[in-house]
């Protein structure tokens, strides 16, 4: 995304004040945190404010400006994203709001707009976001591309498992060591698994390891132990909180873990803190080993699944040449998309030894599908047979969709937990 891109402007179609688009200045951050304090009915305190504000100067920040005040706000921080096969520029949407003087104008779809023709100069060909209000950005191209479930474990009795532990050696590590120590072994994962985010020396203080959960002040500092050395060391980050009237809990922010055996070893550690009786692990991948090594399902129960990573295609043909394929692939594509023209059309998708190409073409169509559920299927989370049968993708030529499903197959589910 471009930091120098121009202003544009913009009427809003029902009011004839001029709402003006443009980039929110530096000498603007309070302003734009005032209004994310009104949109999202939250108060912040001068910690979370000066925290918020750190984050948005990592940001392009797009503002609506009505009579020269800040009604609209989308924030986009600059990410690289894992996809199979490597990795791609993408534009991370976060502080999505509008005053509700301007609701129902069409001012965030002026901002999303204007966040479109960003991404095509500076070539970022994905965007993602995690939704508050998963209703909103279906309709501007974005689609579920990743799941995630969250965990609990009854650990009033010793954890229960199938396989033995990993007899290596934990030990707590320094939360301030952690971004160098575990930061080789976080980066092997990105290629193991696509979704998930590359990590800077920021990330791993500010977003990973900060002194204080911002949702939770009960909880303690956070804890990092670690299973092994070197590059194929294994770890968990986590955090308790102790019970007055009842055992305390576990919460784990994220586990990494090579081999079932260092994923029962890191689990059993966790499940056996003193003064504890509940783990709860509130973003973990829908192919966790835990579910299957687990020898009693009544300890460790599923609580919740749900959408994690929104995904929308910003540049369709960038992002279809810029991953490998499982199995090779030759399809006519119909997409549509009402919001990129560029996007919007027929094309022939090809991949195989030779290479990937994605052009336009006027033969008949294998398949017709939106540009948001080509997004959910990008990184091999959602199945494009499962669309067909939903009635969400139609299929014109007979094995179309198991031929996509079989080029976009990967080994693990996409996943990432790193909310911004």
């Amino acid at each position: 995304m471009s930091d120098s891109a121009p202003p544009t402007a913009a009427t809003t179609p029902e009011s004839s004040s001029r709402l003006r688009i443009r980039e929110v200045p530096d000498s603007d951050l309070d302003r734009a945190i005032d209004l994310a304090s009104l949109v999202f009915l939250e108060t912040y305190d001068d910690e979370m404010r000066a925290r918020h504000r750190k984050f948005l100067l990592r940001c392009n920040r797009i503002g609506a400006y009505a009579d020269g005040r800040l009604v609209g706000l989308l924030a986009a921080v600059r990410l690289r994203v894992s996809v199979p096969g490597g990795g791609l520029p993408c534009a991370g949407l976060t502080f999505v709001c509008v005053a509700p003087t301007h609701r129902r104008r069409g001012v965030l779809s002026e901002l999303v707009a204007e966040l479109w023709r960003r991404c095509a100069v500076a070539g970022r060909p994905l965007a993602a976001l995690w939704a508050s209000e998963a209703a909103i950005y279906g309709r501007y191209g974005f689609g579920a591309a990743t799941r995630l479930c969250t965990v609990e474990i009854d650990s009033r009795r010793p954890l229960d498992l199938r396989v033995a532990p990993d007899p290596r050696p934990l030990r707590l590590l320094d939360p301030a060591e952690a971004p160098a120590v575990l930061g080789p072994r976080y980066e092997a994962s990105r290629a193991e698994r696509a979704g998930r985010l590359a990590r800077d020396g920021y990330w791993w203080r500010e977003q990973i390891l900060p002194e204080q959960d911002e949702d939770d002040d009960e909880l303690s500092p956070p804890r990092v132990v670690v299973l092994g050395d070197g590059p194929s060391l294994d770890y968990a980050v986590y955090r308790t909180r102790g019970g007055e009237d009842s055992p305390g809990v576990v919460e784990v922010y994220e586990l990494e873990a090579g081999t079932g055996r260092a994923a029962a070893a890191l689990w059993s550690y966790l499940a056996g803190i003193d003064l504890t009786g509940r783990v709860r692990a509130w973003g973990r991948p829908a192919d966790d080993p835990l579910l299957l090594i687990a020898a009693d399902r009544d300890q460790v129960r599923v609580t919740q699944e749900f959408p994690a990573l929104w995904l929308r295609l910003a540049d369709v043909g960038a992002a279809l040449t810029g991953r490998s394929w499982a199995a090779p692939v030759d399809l006519v594509l119909d997409v549509s998309d009402g919001s990129i023209p560029a996007n919007n059309g027929r094309f022939r998708l090809a991949a195989g030894p030779g290479g990937e190409s994605y052009r336009a073409s006027a033969e008949p169509a294998d398949l017709s599908l939106d540009v948001r559920d080509l997004a959910a299927c990008y990184l091999g989370g959602t199945r494009v047979g499962d669309l067909v049968r939903a009635g969400l993708v139609a299929e014109h030529t007979a094995g179309a969709a198991r031929v996509l499903d079989a080029a976009l197959y990967t080994d693990r589910l996409p996943f990432t937990s790193d909310e911004f």
